[in-house]
């Protein structure tokens, strides 16, 4: 049985299966260009990059962040304004569980359109730099030669 088999999309891909191509594509640019503006810059630039790789937030958690910081609000206006404002802590729950099995969720294509990645595509970076900095023994010719190999390792 394959992926497109399955009732719901597999978690590592899913949120990239739900966003549009374009911005796919974009994401996929901005981190080969990313690569390749620190493999310019040296070891040292490599090492900086990926302590800031080890920080950035992926969409799970942007998406996470967003809406507990939500409810939270919403329960507090339904604790002291109106109570008909206890009813967004549940449309976030019901937009939240149709992340968790699809994939997607209403914010998730305004995230993506800024630039959120996924797990995947952060640790797509990371992987591409330890092999330009020489973690994994072979030291390729260049940054594509690094991302390509990156993509093959998933």
């Amino acid at each position: 049985m394959n992926a497109a088999d399955l009732p719901f999309p597999p978690r590592a891909t899913r949120v990239e299966g739900s966003s549009a191509e374009e911005i796919n594509a974009r994401i996929e640019r901005e981190t080969l260009a990313n690569i390749s503006n620190v493999f310019a810059g040296g070891r040292e630039a490599i090492g900086l990059r990926l302590e800031e790789l080890d920080c950035e937030w992926d969409i799970e958690r942007t998406l996470e962040a967003n809406a507990a910081s939500l409810s939270l609000i919403a329960l507090g206006l339904g604790y002291s304004v109106d109570r008909r404002w206890f009813a967004v802590p549940v449309v976030i729950s019901a937009f939240l569980l149709q992340h968790a099995l699809q994939g997607w969720c209403p914010p998730l294509p305004l995230f993506r359109r800024s630039g959120i990645r996924t797990e995947r595509e952060i640790h797509l970076e990371h992987t591409a730099l330890r092999i330009l900095r020489g973690d994994f023994g072979t030291l390729p010719n260049d940054s594509h030669e690094a991302f390509r190999l990156a993509k093959e390792a998933r």
